[in-house]
């Protein structure tokens, strides 16, 4: 195959943004300069790379093989370049970081603590809930990817490092926060705030109430866990939240954490990457500061969760 490299960067242009013309455009080419470049690897694959149903641009098979592979090869290209700067003494690169929403508050300060290691480090961080995390593990689209609920049916390699507590929260002047000892079935007599589906929160909390027979006759679907948290605030009903996603309202009395006896949840945060994938040198050296680390997270975490509103952990 004669396949070139520029023919994979539109062809990856064109994946993401599901648009000849968009493609163009972001690469700077004119859209039949773009259907040209996708005619000949048609022609050197003898296979068609995508359809039209509509109007929707859609993957064939055959372009979800070259897609995978051509993330392969660019994250290979760029690992060599990371390689070649770590001759010269230091590591550089960027790492391509997805994390599920219920870790965005936290990560931040897991980055920052690695980059105080690696100051040549720079970091591409794109938020995502859980059914959005398994089509990216999938479509190998990031180094590594930060989630909880890692599926058995997929071919992965995880590591827990930090405690993921999911607690219940309610407005100030609620009449259970008046309570010293509740069950979650004393819950169930007010709607209960509840993310959009493919949350992992939801499916966790869901899972979770079901088998304690917990089940709420009324619910309301927000489509954050800030929105919860202000409904929450606002007396919409409460809502079953990371610990770590409303420290800030906790510190600042706009939230109250119900003292229920079968809470917290508790799930963890996992390094996860699909099994045999080639990961680059910023993302070996993230995977490895995170497993040599996992007792100082902890009490990073700790301090981030005991700080109060807009104060840095540990300051």
């Amino acid at each position: 195959m004669r396949m070139t490299l520029r023919q994979l960067q539109v062809f990856r242009s064109v994946c993401q943004q599901r648009s000849y013309s968009r493609a163009a455009e972001e690469m700077s080419l004119t859209q039949p300069a773009v259907s040209l470049q996708i005619r000949q690897l048609e022609e050197l694959l003898g296979q068609p790379l995508f359809d039209y149903v509509g109007k929707k641009l859609h993957l064939t098979d055959a372009a979800e093989a070259l897609q995978l592979a051509s993330a392969d090869i660019f994250g290979r290209l760029e690992s060599l370049d990371m390689q070649l700067t770590d001759l010269q003494g230091s590591l550089q690169g960027q790492l391509s970081l997805a994390v599920e929403s219920s870790a965005k508050y936290f990560v931040p300060h897991l980055f920052a603590a690695f980059r105080r290691e690696y100051p040549e480090v720079n970091l591409q961080l794109v938020v995502v809930n859980h059914a959005q995390a398994l089509k990216r593990l999938s479509a190998n689209r990031d180094d590594l990817l930060i989630m909880s609920l890692v599926p058995s049916d997929m071919a992965l390699e995880f590591l827990p490092f930090l405690n993921n507590p999911i607690i219940a929260v309610a407005p100030p002047g609620h009449p259970l926060c008046a309570r010293e000892q509740l069950s979650l079935q004393d819950l169930t007599a007010w709607p209960l705030l509840v993310r959009e589906p493919g949350s992992g929160t939801r499916k966790a909390c869901e899972e979770y109430c079901h088998q304690k027979r917990a089940h709420f006759a009324q619910t309301l679907e927000v489509g954050s866990m800030e929105g919860q948290a202000e409904g929450v605030i606002a007396g919409l009903g409460l809502a079953l939240l990371p610990r770590h996603a409303v420290r800030r309202e906790l510190a600042q009395g706009v939230l109250r954490e119900l003292p229920v006896a079968e809470l917290p949840l508790m799930r963890s945060w996992c390094v996860v990457h699909p099994r045999g994938k080639y990961l680059s040198p910023v993302a070996q050296a993230f995977f490895a500061f995170v497993r040599s680390q996992r007792s100082q997270i902890s009490a990073l975490a700790e301090r981030f969760a005991a700080s109060g509103p807009g104060t840095p952990p540990g300051s």
